[in-house]
């Protein structure tokens, strides 16, 4: 599948390439992002290398690069993934780099990728989970139309804590009802 590029008022979507590794590295080193978003396998700089230099060619999920109009700096990161066609869905994720969290590129972004996932992919749902102690990212998800619908419990380690995985997902009509609200 052909990886597009999608563009909104503020930011491009492309392509992970692999000229985005250090960006990435940056990315996955952040504390407070791996905290978050409930990273916990440390990796190394060839892994990024490699996976910079081969994601694009992978089948069944989108991982596009976070970028600002006039800038090709990679900022963050959104991803579909495990896009199913049969049953017309998939996961989405999503993970802005330190200094572009809470600018709205990230909402934009999701709404791109929602608008990709519904409009262009024909898919029925999009999924994903949150960790519980990732308040604002649960908010932004809410104020995007998804419902919570489940929780697992102690699903991710916060320190030396346990935290809930927040399992929220947003259906086709949904979708086509916010946009219109």
């Amino acid at each position: 599948m052909e990886k597009p590029t999608l563009q909104g008022e503020m930011i491009v979507l492309r392509p992970i390439r692999a000229d985005d590794a250090a960006a990435v590295w940056d990315a996955v080193s952040d504390p407070e992002g791996r905290r978050l978003t409930g990273t916990t396998h440390e990796f190394s700089r060839a892994e990024i290398d490699a996976w910079c230099a081969s994601v694009a060619a992978l089948d069944g999920r989108i991982d596009l690069a976070v970028t600002m109009h006039g800038s090709d700096e990679y900022l963050g990161e959104i991803v579909l993934n495990d896009i199913d066609e049969d049953v017309r869905s998939a996961n989405l994720r999503l993970a802005m780099r330190p200094a572009y969290r809470g600018r709205g590129y990230g909402t934009e972004a999701i709404l791109l990728v929602l608008g990709l996932a519904f409009d262009g992919l024909g898919l029925h749902r999009v999924g994903l989970d949150v960790l519980s102690v990732n308040t604002r990212a649960l908010s932004m998800y809410e104020n995007l139309g998804f419902r919570v619908e489940g929780r697992l419990r102690d699903a991710y380690r916060d320190g030396e804590r346990w935290c809930d995985a927040i399992l929220m997902g947003l259906l086709e009509d949904e979708f086509r009802a916010g946009q219109l609200g």
